[in-house]
């Protein structure tokens, strides 16, 4: 309530003709805070009019929320069950004399791992590649979808965990390095993360860098 009053407020006050430094004046006057001033007034741009002219803003929408919730959620769902399939043909093809048949993920052997891998990425790759394709439609046909708040939070969200996957991948090959425990088979595992996780990196920093840009075009 308190923030649709100041911008009320500015917004009328600007349709009357008065300058922003005035208006500025007068609000911190009476109580609010300089950062919130400034941000109100930046709601509006300059203009020749003789009226208030709003900025285009960031904003939530359900369906979009559900929508690229989903989207991200089969991300997950792909990126994991690939490096799942990818580190059992290494293993597969790099037999270590050490492992225990039973001692894959959730305590699947390694075929169930495979088939549970394929049937997530027959199931999921097709619907991540067609609702991708989709929201991108959307997207272009709409240039205002670009200021979904929920986009942006998810981007730069998965953004910090491909982020945090590089690094501990760097670290990794490094300690293994220095420990002297490198084998062509961990090497191999290093790779398919450093690639899954480099391609979803490059992929949505691009994004959000786009999205930023439209954020500052005039």
């Amino acid at each position: 309530m308190a923030n649709q009053t100041l911008d009320t407020f500015i917004r009328e006050a600007l349709n009357r003709g008065e300058s922003r430094d005035r208006i500025a004046a007068a609000l911190v006057s009476a109580g609010w805070t300089q950062k919130e001033v400034d941000d109100a007034l930046d709601a509006y741009a300059l203009s020749d009019l003789a009226m208030a002219v709003p900025r285009p803003r960031q904003y939530v929408s359900a369906r979009e929320a559900f929508l690229y919730l989903v989207l991200f959620i089969l991300l997950g769902v792909v990126a994991w069950n690939l490096g799942s399939l990818l580190f059992c043909l290494i293993d597969t093809a790099i037999p270590d004399e050490l492992d225990n048949p039973y001692g894959g993920f959730l305590f699947m052997g390694r075929d169930a791992q495979i088939r549970q891998a394929i049937a997530s990425l027959i199931v999921g790759g097709p619907l991540f590649a067609w609702l991708a394709l989709h929201i991108r439609k959307q997207r272009r046909s709409n240039p205002a979808m670009q200021r979904s708040a929920v986009r942006k939070w998810l981007t730069y969200a998965t953004l910090i965990i491909a982020a945090f996957t590089l690094i501990g991948d760097a670290i990794g090959l490094v300690y293994n390095f220095l420990a002297g425990e490198l084998s062509a088979r961990l090497i191999l595992k290093l790779l398919v993360v450093a690639i899954l996780a480099g391609g979803v990196f490059f992929y949505f920093i691009r994004d959000a860098e786009h999205g930023d840009a439209n954020d500052q075009a005039p």
